[in-house]
């Protein structure tokens, strides 16, 4: 289901996304983690620690991992499914964290992988909104790569 509350959450997200560094080689993604009571538990941004992604840098600030049941992971980008840099796929890490709800913006566009993320979150119960009326503010946001 969704709500105006969904598009605040994820408005804030894309905004997150703009503190990104840019490169030539990854998305400027942003991401907030949302507790069931519509309290925000962390934020994090493609590049804000290392090479990590903004799905991982928040899910890394989260200390109290019983925080994260009934949590929604806002996402400016679709979770990935794979990395070309190699380590765990943002969509892995939520499939583990406890998350059940995803919301985004914008499908990875197959720039440097195959983006499947959606349909691997699907495949493991995790409900996943698209709010595709969101997704040209991502697209200029990431106008260096798309």
């Amino acid at each position: 289901m969704t709500t105006h509350i969904d598009a605040y959450w994820l408005t804030k997200a894309i905004e997150v996304s703009r503190n990104c560094p840019l490169s030539s080689t990854a998305f400027s993604v942003g991401a907030v983690i949302v507790s069931p009571e519509s309290r925000e538990l962390a934020t994090g941004y493609s590049r804000e620690i290392g090479s990590q992604h903004a799905e991982e840098t928040a899910l890394q600030k989260i200390t109290d991992r019983a925080a994260l049941d009934g949590a929604t992971i806002y996402s400016s980008l679709e979770p990935c499914s794979s990395r070309s840099s190699g380590p765990v796929p943002c969509a892995k890490l939520i499939i583990d964290s406890g998350i059940r709800r995803v919301v985004f913006a914008y499908r990875e566009p197959s720039v440097f992988v195959i983006g499947q993320g959606a349909e691997l979150l699907e495949a493991h119960d995790i409900v996943v909104v698209e709010l595709p009326e969101l997704a040209e503010e991502v697209k200029a946001i990431n106008r260096h790569l798309v």
